[in-house]
């Protein structure tokens, strides 16, 4: 593929430990948030060496920095391809990691850092190959866009949702999207490799619940008791299962993997089988039922006064087409006394495992690695694809990293010691250099 494709190997290394080292810590609170706007000028600067013309957002908040470009391709009349990719971190404590969080360091064949996976080695691996492709005049088979957003991990009021709301020019005429939590290789038996497509999301809903009580003294008895109601809420709902609803994507990945593995999944013992798939059960097994996780708690102002109110914030995670059944069993749950308001919500993702993209997905990964297989799953999580979605374009997880079959990946999303492989960067560079030119 040329010496093209070694520079951006390399570039993509490079980015990847230097976008780390911006920190861009999105704690949720807009006065808090740094560094998107300095990774943004960092993005749109790298873009402008090899002549790219960059558009800079700001979408409703200083410093919330997003940068899109576009490279025209061979076929104006096909819809284009956007690529998206966040700039945004999570909080890290240093005094957990073995490598400062920010230092981008690259040792142990690893670059470390927050945002190694999730998804600042997305984004260096789109630069390079962006970079790549205009400096050595390769033009593609259809107009392809990337986008470097703001605030993904704080639900995108800041970035995509922002932008396909008050700026949807800058996607004219996408049809069909890549981005992040997908591509990712998972070892099986006879040390295959199975790269995971991901076709679809769960939608998130974050729910607030309120219990009102009477206040009182906290010597006396009490027997309208806020704090009370709202725990005895809370304790059945974060330890009810919710029923079992296979979705096409996962009944998709469950058949791949029985052709891989020779695995059979009962639904009899659902969960049982889903264990066997080792780290990435957590992801599986979160995908076969809707979730409601409680998270926070808060009441009272004092040790002695029982407050009048008490409130828990649940991270709800709910599958395609199963929002009104969900909040039906919500409320038998939660029972007459518990009200409940949702903070944000937005809605699952899902698309079909199949066409021309999925067809140079598939190829463009076995071209690197022979043997290979590709299969969709659904991700239990949500990106910005949720807000894409809306635009009408097809969405899909595609961030390829050819992984050791001993790192536990999944774990690394917003974990301590979060870190990539070097050689994954550069697997997935030329596996996105061969899929971008050809798509």
């Amino acid at each position: 593929m040329g010496q093209g494709t070694s520079v951006a190997e390399e570039e993509a290394v490079v980015f990847t430990s230097e976008l780390i080292r911006i920190d861009t810590t999105n704690t949720g609170d807009p006065a808090t948030v740094v560094g998107e706007r300095v990774a943004a000028e960092y993005v749109a600067e790298k873009l402008g060496e090899v002549g790219f013309e960059t558009t800079y957002v700001e979408s409703g908040a200083k410093g919330r920095g997003n940068v899109v470009a576009r490279l025209a391709g061979r076929d104006a009349s096909r819809g284009a391809l956007l690529v998206h990719g966040h700039l945004d971190a999570v909080p890290a404590d240093a005094s957990e990691w073995s490598v400062h969080p920010f230092s981008g360091a690259v040792q142990d064949g690893y670059v470390w850092g927050r945002g190694a996976v999730d998804m600042k080695d997305m984004v260096a691996m789109t630069l390079a190959t962006a970079r790549r492709m205009k400096r050595d005049g390769i033009v593609p088979e259809r107009d392809i866009i990337f986008a470097f957003l703001a605030d993904e991990e704080a639900g995108g009021d800041y970035g995509a949702g922002w932008l396909v709301q008050n700026r949807p020019e800058l996607f004219e005429g996408a049809t069909e999207a890549i981005s992040e939590v997908g591509g990712f290789s998972i070892t099986v038996k006879d040390g295959v490799r199975a790269y995971l497509i991901e076709t679809a999301e769960k939608g998130i809903a974050w729910m607030r619940l309120r219990v009102r009580g009477r206040a009182g003294h906290g010597s006396m008895v009490h027997e309208d008791n806020a704090v009370t109601k709202l725990t005895q809420a809370v304790a059945r709902l974060g330890t009810h299962k919710f029923p079992l609803v296979l979705t096409d994507s996962v009944r998709d990945f469950l058949a791949a993997m029985t052709d891989l593995t020779g695995m059979e999944f009962d639904e009899e013992d659902l969960d049982g089988a889903v264990a066997k798939l080792g780290a990435v059960a957590r992801v599986v097994g979160a995908t076969i039922r809707d979730t409601a996780n409680p998270t926070m708690l808060s009441a009272g102002y004092k040790a002695n006064v029982i407050p009048s109110v008490a409130e828990a914030v649940v991270d709800c995670r709910v599958l395609p087409g199963r929002q009104a059944a969900f909040e039906r069993e919500l409320d038998e749950i939660l029972g007459p006394d518990v009200e409940r308001e949702w903070i944000t919500s937005s809605r699952a993702v899902e698309t079909t495992f199949d066409g021309a993209l999925v067809d140079h997905m598939t190829a463009s990964i076995t071209a690197e690695d022979p043997g290979a297989k590709a299969i969709p799953y659904m991700l239990s999580g949500g990106t910005d694809a949720k807000s894409f979605s809306t635009l009408g374009m097809r969405c899909f997880g595609f961030a390829p990293l050819r992984l050791p079959a001993d790192l536990d990946f999944t774990a690394l999303f917003h974990g301590v010691d979060e870190r990539v492989p070097v050689d994954a960067l550069k697997f997935g560079t030329r596996v996105l250099d061969r899929f971008l030119r050809n798509c």
